[in-house]
């Protein structure tokens, strides 16, 4: 660690951050601070503010030390073959822009789960919410974990503060500042979040220039001549990790069932005046994200470039490289900046998946949009804001509890195959949004056996799931080597696309009512 910045000097910069976003809070919450600002902003964000803002939280610090850390490790996403999967985004968002908003926006939705309740059925409904919740509340956590493990090993732990201090500190701080302004605070700290990621990654560029002696010129040829600079992978066949074809579709499912398909991801969108507002933010977004992820990328060669240069020993966890550089071996600064980046990409994609937790469960199981604001007595809605704050709560004391489980388990295997698994649950989503759109079908959600009813829709969305996974797992020796990577997704889906359509009565060929299907 760089003497000058000691782990006393790194909590200052916390704390000065922290202080901003609560002062940002503070202002943004003091027009009124009702469930409607909570979970849409009053639908008055500035689209341009709403596009930075979700540069960071699609990057996430997963993204902030992974991406980086990928680009020499070999095997998925090496060189510069994750920016085959970003092209794939820009598919993805275009199928958003053009399809999603507008529907979202002529249904009026505040939780896009809605959508399912009117076109498929409650049960439906229920299932594609609970399943947004499980996903959200294990990706939030491991997101939080890896910061965690990071501060308690350069900061916290150094001073003598026990982990689950520090991820209490850290959701405690979070808290403090969503609890009252949630969405209509989140467009303005997210934005602010954006660029401290993106300043840290171009600082970190510039101090490792300096430390090579080059200019910009310098190191594009540096990672031009070096082992990482490929970037189209098209010669490995199907069984490659990193096949074009492969990582562009993949890319494209995924912006569309992880920001599409996300409550967290599209309540941002659907937090400004009219889709109009949401499509350009949409483009202008993604454009801006290829050139923050080659940004990551280009910083990730250059890590590996310096490492090698001075000799350093690349750690065992390529998540470890980008952090021991900046606070060990480059200049105070450069720790500095690489601090408060790690600290934004964090929060920017902790503080949104918070939010939407809360709003998910207020609108969806407790029902809190089933009437509107001027048909509620004050009573009524002082007590749903009550709700709202204990909701909010709890799900931040679930935060805690499955960060310290993650500590618990230990194995960095088994979490990452937590987190995996908490992605297949976004099949039955891509299924139960298929269905709904691109069929005109009513399924029935119950069968009988005799007597006895039996949740058919239930059953059919537990299973794809556990059907792609041993499928998944099995791959490699049932399919030649094949496998799947991020197509799971689209395996995953099908699977409850055609249990759904299964579940049709096609008996009696019923179309949907024209005010239920108005998106065909």
């Amino acid at each position: 660690m760089n003497p000058s910045l000691s782990p006393y000097a790194i909590l200052g910069i916390i704390a000065a951050y922290f202080a901003v976003l609560i002062l940002i809070s503070y202002l943004t919450s003091r027009g009124g601070n009702d469930n409607d600002s909570f979970f849409l902003a009053g639908r008055k964000s500035p689209w341009p503010l709403v596009a930075i803002g979700m540069i960071g939280a699609s990057l996430s610090g997963v993204t902030f030390i992974s991406v980086p850390g990928a680009v020499g490790a070999g095997g998925a996403n090496q060189a510069f073959s994750y920016m085959q999967v970003v092209l794939g985004y820009l598919l993805g968002y275009l199928f958003i822009a053009v399809v999603l908003l507008p529907l979202y926006y002529k249904l009026g939705l505040t939780s896009i789960y809605e959508y399912l309740k009117s076109r498929i059925g409650p049960h439906a409904y229920k299932v594609g919410a609970f399943y947004f919740l499980l996903s959200r509340v294990i990706g939030a956590s491991f997101r939080l974990f890896l910061v965690a493990i990071v501060l308690q090993e350069f900061v916290t732990g150094p001073l003598g503060v026990p982990f689950a201090a520090t991820v209490a500190i850290t959701i405690v701080l979070i808290w403090l500042y969503t609890f009252q302004g949630g969405i209509k605070t989140i467009v303005y700290t997210d934005t602010l979040q954006t660029v401290c990621m993106l300043l840290a990654a171009g600082m970190t560029v510039y101090f490792i220039g300096e430390a090579l002696e080059t200019d910009l010129g310098g190191m594009v040829e540096l990672i031009r001549n070096s082992d990482y600079s490929q970037l189209f992978f098209f010669e490995g066949g199907w069984t490659d990790p990193n096949n074009f074809w492969k990582q562009f579709f993949s890319g494209a499912l995924i912006t569309i069932v992880m920001t599409g398909l996300d409550q967290d991801m599209m309540q941002k969108n659907l937090s400004m005046p009219n889709f109009r507002d949401a499509q350009k933010n949409m483009a202008v977004f993604s454009f801006v994200l290829i050139f923050a992820n080659l940004l990551f990328l280009a910083l990730g060669a250059l890590l590996y470039i310096y490492a090698t240069s001075v000799g350093l020993t690349i750690p065992e966890s390529s998540d470890q490289l980008y952090p021991s550089i900046a606070l060990r071996h480059l200049p105070p600064a450069a720790g500095i900046v690489f601090v408060l980046g790690l600290i934004a990409a964090a929060y920017s994609s902790a503080d949104s998946a918070l939010t939407a937790l809360t709003t998910s469960f207020c609108v969806d199981f407790l029902g809190m949009n089933e009437a509107a604001p001027q048909d509620k007595t004050t009573e009524a809605l002082k007590k749903e804001k009550r709700q709202r704050l204990y909701v909010h709560l709890g799900f931040s004391a679930l935060l805690f509890l499955v960060i310290l489980a993650f500590k618990t388990i230990g194995d960095q295997a088994v979490i990452n195959s937590l987190f995996k698994a908490a992605g297949y649950t976004y099949g039955p989503l891509l299924g139960l949004f298929a269905f709904g759109l691109f069929t005109r079908l009513r399924v029935r959600e119950v069968v009988y056996l005799g007597k006895v009813k039996i949740p058919a829709l239930l059953i059919i969305c537990i299973a794809a799931p556990v059907i792609s996974m041993l499928t998944d797992y099995y791959s490699e020796e049932l399919m030649g080597g094949f496998k799947f990577g991020f197509l799971i997704l689209a395996f995953n889906g099908l699977l409850t696309f055609l249990g759904l359509i299964a579940l049709s009565d096609f008996g009696d060929f019923q179309p949907v009512a024209e005010n239920d299907h108005e998106q065909g």
